[in-house]
């Protein structure tokens, strides 16, 4: 045992989301998890062992299971443009702009923002993975990196398409799925989406992920109009995927708006995870996805921002909050996701949608990726000792990211009252600041 974190309350996110009350947390030198439970029943403390109080509650780090992160530098451009005109018109001529620096700087900028928003994992979809990992690493938070794949030459360079898989497998050849302290960094694919890449490209990344056994990640049926020509031809996204043999593997959907009953049942059967954006769907006018449909079909279900240029921030309390309140308000029913059905989405179900079960929830042999949330404020003014279902509500529905005070990866505080403890956060923000003037000269 290396520390002990003890709290009045501490909610594990296993899958019945328990409450757990004078609770600890152990953490071994190796920053996994000894032990979680309460205190009365806790192992002994062995002497010298660190012991941190915490004055409020304790529960994983939040996973962001979809994110285009480095685009902080791109934030509020083209914010009343549909997709498909917002990308092509806006956001894909000023990716072609970016400097491995430039992305460095953007990836820094949103790890400190989602740090204190109580993120310590995100999937990521990007270019230039060095600059990203990089990044990850400079801030000490964690990252599922998927290299972007995209059939565009503005943005795949001299190699083409068949040039960015390659680097990504000789990375993947090179270093292994995960590395870092901690294990911070996974690497895996992103071939960008069907109706930006031929249906040869999606098979042969399909292919080179399940050699490795890499997660595979993409869009799909974000937008009604997006993919009309693979529905023509296949029936629909999933059902093209299937057919390339993609879905064999581990597969992330990203957004699945627009999906039939056949496809949520193929994704179920194939075990694919979805990553749910609401926020950004919805300011897209993009739709909303069949959320309580998807949840009953099996299928695993996290949630993302989305792009910080789309959403427009990284804040995913937001998420977990709109995603309850568009399930209950397309079913008309107001059970329809529960608090504790929505904490978990952004927790434990975010991790089993990346295909993973080292993080998510605070369970010993999990990394203990931990955030502390301060009660000290109005959303808990009822106090601690309300009910255990009132207490979740108060953390779903009242907290938000305004509660978030400090964050563990891999057992090292990386938050401390709510400032990063390995980087300056005002630095960050200028070298952000100076790469944004770039991009717009």
């Amino acid at each position: 045992m290396a520390l002990r974190l003890h709290a009045p309350m501490i909610l594990p996110c296993d899958p019945a989301c328990s409450v757990l009350r004078d609770a600890v947390l152990d953490i071994d030198e190796a920053g996994r998890i000894l032990h979680c439970g309460p205190r009365s029943s806790a192992p002994e403390r062995p002497h010298g062992v660190v012991v941190r109080e915490c004055s409020g509650i304790l529960l994983p780090g939040l996973i962001n299971a979809h994110a285009h992160t480095p685009m902080t530098l791109l934030r509020g451009m083209g914010g009343d443009l549909p997709l498909l005109r917002w990308l092509e018109e806006v956001i894909w001529p000023a990716e072609a702009k970016l400097r491995p620096s430039d992305i460095r700087a953007g990836m820094e900028l949103g790890s400190v923002e989602m740090l204190q928003a109580g993120v310590t994992t995100s999937a990521e979809m990007y270019f230039r993975g060095d600059a990203v990992v990089d990044a990850t690493l400079s801030v000490g938070s964690r990252v599922v990196f998927a290299g972007a794949v995209i059939g565009m030459a503005e943005l795949s360079g001299t190699g083409g398409w068949r040039g960015m898989v390659d680097e990504i497998s000789r990375w993947i050849d090179a270093d292994g799925l995960r590395f870092g302290a901690g294990e911070r960094i996974e690497l895996s694919y992103g071939p960008h989406s069907a109706y930006t890449l031929p249906p040869e490209a999606l098979a042969l990344i399909g292919e080179a992920a399940q050699q490795r056994g890499a997660l595979l990640q993409t869009h799909v049926a974000e937008t009604a109009a997006e993919d009309a020509e693979q529905r023509a031809r296949h029936g629909s996204v999933p059902a093209l995927l299937e057919e390339l043999g993609v879905l064999r593997g581990r597969v992330l959907a990203a957004h699945c708006v627009h999906l039939s009953d056949d496809d949520i049942e193929l994704f179920a059967r194939r075990g694919v995870g979805v990553a749910h954006c609401p926020g950004s769907n919805a300011k897209l006018a993009s739709g909303t996805a069949r959320l309580v449909d998807l949840l009953a079909a099996g299928i695993p279900v996290g949630l993302g921002t989305d792009g910080p240029s789309s959403n427009d921030d990284l804040d995913l309390w937001e998420e977990v909050q709109l995603a309850g309140m568009f399930a209950r308000n397309a079913t008309g029913d107001a059970t329809a996701l529960s608090a504790a059905s929505a904490l978990l989405a952004a927790t434990r179900g975010g991790a089993t949608a990346l295909h993973r079960d080292d993080i998510g929830a605070l369970e010993p042999g999990r990394w203990a990726d931990v955030v502390h949330l301060d009660v000290d404020n109005p959303a808990f003014a009822t106090g601690l000792d309300a009910p255990d279902s009132q207490v979740l509500a108060n953390v779903v529905w009242a907290a938000g990211s305004r509660a978030v005070r400090d964050a563990w990866v891999a057992g090292e505080e990386v938050l401390r009252d709510r400032e990063p403890t390995r980087v300056d956060r005002h630095q960050v923000q200028a070298a952000a600041r100076k790469a944004a003037e770039h991009i717009r000269s």
